[in-house]
């Protein structure tokens, strides 16, 4: 049975996390579809009422998309953001080992500047056989970032990247004091119980 706008919000103020697309765990494509999608969610029938949906969501007060679980899109609801962002800016070795030159160099960036566009990002030449896009990924799915799709004024798709502390401080949200440790147990016994329930394997990114 397909969910309405309400309902969708309603269920991840309940469960805490949403994937935007899964085939076992809840996700906002299986709600508004009624069922999982196999395969974009593009080609499905209700593909506007998803997109429409998906929007709404992006634009509430209560939600938070990040790169959470499985490397996938992942909403997080408002009384998770202070365990997030304990998470996001601790800055552990599983966040910052490893990361390619490329990645390095845009964060550095980022946290100069608090705040960019993809499309202003005076990309360096050493960098030219890397996609900017790779890198922004390789931030994200280590909470380093925040990022946020838009359309620039040429119509492109770009991506606005932000410290998390100017997120929060956009969010009307505070940075907590809090372990990263703890916030850490509190997302993998909630996923734990999702994937129990679910049959799923969503794994986190530490």
């Amino acid at each position: 049975m397909k969910s309405d706008f309400r309902q969708v919000l309603q269920q991840l103020r309940k469960l805490g996390l949403l994937l935007e697309s899964d085939t076992r765990l809840p996700s906002v494509t299986t709600l508004f579809a009624g069922g999982p999608i196999r395969g974009s969610w593009w080609s499905h029938a209700r593909a506007q009422e998803i997109f429409e949906g998906l929007n709404k969501l992006a634009d509430h007060r209560d939600v938070l998309f990040t790169k959470l679980v499985s490397g996938k899109v992942t909403l997080v609801h408002r009384r998770l953001w202070t365990e997030l962002l304990s998470i996001a800016v601790s800055r552990e070795t599983w966040q910052t080992r490893g990361l390619t030159p490329a990645a390095r160099s845009l964060l550095r960036l980022v946290d100069v500047k608090g705040s960019v566009s993809t499309i202003d990002v005076p990309w360096p030449k050493r960098f030219q056989s890397v996609k900017i896009g790779d890198a922004v990924r390789e931030l994200e799915r280590r909470l380093l970032i925040h990022a946020e799709e838009f359309h620039s004024d040429t119509g492109a798709h770009a991506k606005r990247l932000e410290r998390w502390q100017r997120w929060a401080d956009r969010r009307g949200t505070q940075l907590s004091s809090g372990s990263a440790d703890e916030a850490k147990q509190t997302f993998e016994a909630l996923l734990a119980g999702l994937n129990k329930t679910f049959t799923g394997n969503g794994k986190l990114p530490w």
